[in-house]
C-alpha cells in the first residue's frame, strides 16, 4: 500500500488521465528537490468533471462499519474538554450523559472529577476556588479533595495531555482503568489544537458522518479534493483513503489517511503517508443530555495533533500561537457542514425515514 500520486488521484476522482503536475508548469525540477516539497499544483475540478460518489457510499457499508464501532467498549470514559480547560485556580463544571460533573486539579496538578452538585445544599460547583489542590464550594465553603466524603465520591479522571476524560458508570460498558487512546505523534514535537461544538444528535450520528469519507470532495470542496477510498486496504474496522488537502483552488497537498474507531464514541483520522505522516485528528462525541424539547445533545470535541518530521516543522512550532487559531478555524468550518449532516441523520432516524 502506497500513496497514490496526484496524477493517479486526478484520474480516479475525475475519470480522466492526468500528467504528474509540476510545482511550476514548464519548469523542470530535480527529483531530490521535488521530494522535499509537499505542495502540488492540482487545480480544483468543477462538479461536472468529478465522479459522483453516491454509488460508492453504500448505506449498508457505512452501517456495517458503524455497527463495528458501536460494539467497541468505551470503558465508561467520556471526553470532558481540552486539558487547558481545567486550571489550578478554580473548578469547571460539565454536563456529561445527563450528569453534572465538576473538574479541578489537586496540589500536584492531577485531574480530579466528581459529582457537580454539592452534597450540602446542591450548589453547582462551577468556578469554585481551588487552593493548594482543595476545592471550596462557592455557597458555604465546604472543602473537597480527591477522596470520598459523606454524600460525595470522586469519579475516575484522566488527562492525556491534550484532552481530559471522566469515567462514569455506563450501562453495557465494562469499566477500564484508562480510556482507549489511539497512537499519537510525540506531543513535544507536535502542535495540538482542540475545538468543541454542540449539536442536536446522538454520538452515533457524529461517528457515522466520519465513516462516510465519500462526501468529502462534494460536501467540503474548499477543504478536500481527489478523494479515493482504497477498497483493497479497507474493511469494517479501518478505512484507507487518498485525498488532497486544499490550500487554494490551484494548490493542494496529497496524503494517505486511515479512519478507525478505538471506542464507540471516537473516530480517528491518521495520516499514514505524505506530508504530516503521523498527524491525527481525533473526533470525540460526548452525550450531554436532552434539550428543552427532549432532543439529545452531543458535544463534538475534536483534537488536531499536527506533526511532521521535516526539519522546518520544528521552526513552525515556534509559531504555534498563530497556527492553533488557524487549525481551529478550519476544524470549525468543516463542522458547520458536518453538523448539518449529523443532525439531519438523527432527524431522519427519528422519523423512520433514514435510508441507511
Amino acid at each position: 500500500m502506497s500513496l497514490r500520486t496526484p496524477a493517479d488521484a486526478v484520474g480516479q476522482a475525475t475519470g480522466q488521465q492526468a500528467a504528474e503536475p509540476d510545482l511550476l508548469p514548464g519548469v523542470p525540477m530535480p527529483a531530490s528537490v521535488r521530494s522535499r516539497i509537499p505542495l502540488y499544483r492540482v487545480p480544483q475540478p468543477r462538479e461536472d468533471r468529478m465522479i459522483s460518489t453516491w454509488r460508492l457510499a453504500k448505506p449498508r457499508r457505512i452501517a456495517a462499519a458503524l455497527a463495528v464501532s458501536q460494539a467497541q467498549n468505551s470503558g465508561g470514559w467520556y471526553v470532558a474538554g481540552a486539558s487547558t480547560d481545567v486550571g489550578r485556580a478554580e473548578s469547571v463544571a460539565r454536563t456529561i450523559a445527563g450528569r453534572e460533573v465538576v473538574l479541578w486539579r489537586d496540589g500536584e496538578g492531577t485531574l480530579v472529577a466528581g459529582p457537580g452538585a454539592c452534597p450540602h445544599l446542591g450548589a453547582l460547583m462551577d468556578r469554585c476556588p481551588v487552593l493548594d489542590g482543595t476545592m471550596y464550594c462557592r455557597w458555604h465553603g465546604l472543602a473537597f479533595e480527591n477522596a470520598p466524603q459523606p454524600g460525595w465520591s470522586p469519579y475516575r479522571a484522566f488527562d492525556d495531555g491534550v484532552l481530559v476524560w471522566v469515567g462514569l458508570p455506563t450501562p453495557g460498558e465494562e469499566p477500564t482503568e484508562r480510556p482507549s487512546l489511539p497512537p499519537r505523534p510525540p506531543l513535544l514535537g507536535s502542535v495540538a489544537a482542540v475545538i468543541a461544538q454542540p449539536g442536536v444528535c446522538e454520538p452515533q450520528d457524529v461517528i457515522a458522518n466520519r465513516l462516510d469519507p465519500w462526501h468529502g470532495s462534494w460536501f467540503h470542496p474548499y477543504a478536500f479534493s481527489h478523494l479515493v477510498v482504497d477498497d483493497d486496504a479497507s474493511d469494517d474496522t479501518t478505512m484507507v483513503v487518498d485525498v488532497t488537502f486544499r490550500l487554494s483552488r490551484t494548490w493542494g497537498v496529497p496524503v494517505q489517511a486511515e479512519f478507525s474507531c478505538p471506542d464507540a464514541r471516537t473516530i480517528v483520522m491518521r495520516i499514514t503517508e505524505g506530508e504530516g505522516a503521523g498527524s491525527v485528528v481525533e473526533t470525540h462525541a460526548t452525550p450531554l443530555g436532552v434539550d428543552e424539547e427532549g432532543r439529545p445533545r452531543t458535544m463534538i470535541t475534536e483534537a488536531t495533533i499536527a506533526y511532521s518530521d521535516r526539519p522546518g516543522f520544528a521552526a513552525a512550532r515556534w509559531f504555534s500561537p498563530v497556527l492553533k487559531p488557524l487549525i481551529r478555524r478550519t476544524a470549525r468550518q468543516l463542522w458547520v457542514d458536518d453538523l448539518d449532516y449529523a443532525e439531519r441523520r438523527y432527524d431522519l432516524r427519528q422519523r423512520g425515514e433514514f435510508p441507511g
